[in-house]
Parts: C-alpha cells; sequence; structure tokens
C-alpha cells in the first residue's frame, strides 16, 4: 500500500472524458476505497495518435503537458492500456537523446500504471467489495496485454466479485480491429477483425463483455449492435467499483418523465 500521504494522480484520458465519463468516476471510487488520496488535475491528451500517426512534434509538446502536469504526483494511475502503454514505452523512446526531457521522461513512465495493475501490482488487493449479478467475458487489449503485461489482474479480482460467473473469451489476445488510427486508415481490415471479435463474444453466450481499454469497447459495442447480438459492453473499472448500474456502453440512456 501507498505510505500515508502519497499522492495519486488520475490520468483520465480523451475518450473517458468525453465519452464515458463514468469510467473515470469508478476509477476514482476503486483508487480512494483502497485508501489513495486521488486528484484529477486538468490535462490534455497523452499524444498517442499524434504518435502513431508519426508527427512526433505533437506528441512531444503533449507529452511535454503531460509530464508536467503530472510530475508532482507520487504515482500516475490510467484507466487505459493503450494511454498507459504510451507513457510507460514510448515517451522515453519520444525523447531519447534529450539530456533534459529523457531522465524526466524515464522517471515519469516508472510511476506510471494502468488502473487494475496498479490496484493488483502495487497496492496487493486480491478482491474489491462488489456485486455484479450476471455472465461476462473478457477481451484483453493489445497495448494491455502487449505493452504492460496485464492479462491475470482483471481476471484475478473479476473472479471475486459476487454473482459474477466469468467465461473465457477464445482468442482474447487478439486484436478487435481498433488500433486507434488504424481503424481510420484501414477500415475494411478493422471491420473484418472486429467482425470476428464480436462473433466471438456472441458465441461464449454471456450477456456482458469487458475490457479495460475504451476504444476496444466501443469498438466492439458498435459491431454487436449493427450484428443484432444482445451483449452488453462495459469497462472493467464500472464493474469491479459496484457501479454498473447505468446503461452500458453504447446504449441510450433511459428516457426521462416529462417535467423531471
Amino acid at each position: 500500500m501507498p505510505e500515508p500521504g502519497k499522492r495519486v494522480g488520475l490520468l483520465v484520458t480523451c475518450l473517458v472524458d468525453l465519452m464515458r465519463p463514468a469510467v473515470g468516476f469508478a476509477a476514482v471510487k476503486l483508487l480512494q476505497d483502497a485508501g489513495c488520496t486521488v486528484e484529477v488535475p486538468r490535462q490534455s491528451c497523452c499524444g498517442q495518435p499524434a504518435f502513431n500517426s508519426g508527427d512526433r512534434a505533437t506528441a512531444r509538446e503533449l507529452a511535454e503537458q503531460v509530464i508536467a502536469t503530472f510530475e508532482p504526483y507520487d504515482y500516475v494511475v490510467v484507466p487505459s492500456g493503450s494511454c498507459g502503454g504510451q507513457v510507460r514505452v514510448h515517451y522515453p523512446e519520444l525523447f531519447h537523446g534529450d539530456p533534459n526531457w529523457h531522465p524526466r521522461a524515464q522517471a515519469f513512465a516508472a510511476k506510471t500504471y494502468e488502473l487494475v495493475s496498479f490496484l493488483t501490482d502495487v497496492l496487493g488487493i486480491s478482491k474489491v467489495n462488489a456485486r455484479y449479478a450476471g455472465t461476462a467475458t473478457y477481451h484483453d487489449s493489445c497495448s494491455n496485454l502487449r505493452e504492460l503485461g496485464v492479462r491475470t489482474q482483471p481476471r484475478r479480482l473479476l473472479a471475486g466479485i459476487d454473482g459474477l460467473s466469468l467465461t473465457e473469451l477464445p482468442d482474447a489476445d487478439v486484436c478487435c480491429g481498433f488500433g486507434g488510427t488504424f481503424c481510420v486508415k484501414y477500415p475494411d481490415i478493422s471491420n473484418a477483425i472486429v467482425t470476428k471479435k464480436a462473433e466471438a463474444v456472441a458465441a461464449t453466450g454471456v450477456d456482458t463483455l469487458l475490457a479495460g481499454d475504451l476504444g476496444c469497447l466501443m469498438n466492439i459495442a458498435g459491431k454487436l449492435q449493427r450484428l443484432g447480438r444482445q451483449v452488453h459492453v462495459r469497462h472493467v473499472a464500472e464493474v469491479l467499483a459496484g457501479m454498473a448500474d447505468g446503461p452500458a456502453i453504447g446504449e441510450p440512456a433511459p428516457a426521462r418523465e416529462a417535467g423531471s
């Protein structure tokens, strides 16, 4: 457990901020329940889209902003494998050879963790107090799995949730086809990949799909809906935090009554 007074800065990510703020609230709850002092400073994009597109100048400018913003914190936690991978793996690469920024990028990368990895690997949490009545399967995002080594950690915590029955997804480690800008550059290939992924999810017979990257979840949720598959799609943090009562990803919010 972090020592008393240790501060955790939550790097919310652009997709969570713009598309699914509930994931950010769930992350805060999980961290606070674990005894952390959590702050969410004003922040910018981590620079991953620019980095992946070859625009290193813009990626570096954004990375400098992120590092400067979060340097005062003892830990930086990210509810996203892709953004976490950008910081931990690619920030040091981005500043390689710079005598001023490279050491800062390395130190920053060393204290940055994906959310579930931080809970299990740093805080030593093996069980959370949550309940989810349903069946679920878990998709491993490419960045979480290949860049950050996150695989067993979410399954370990999900196995202890009351009411949840977890089924392993065949080829859970195969890409969903999102890949950030990949789905924009190569839409036909992306669609073929996500179609296979969505069909594999539906074939498990579960009612819920979980993952740790919102980009993957939005991509798969959209394909499941277009295929007419009734599978709820949620970020793993929402279930672990016991905050999975609202509409799932891609589902409409309930209509408000007149005068409410």
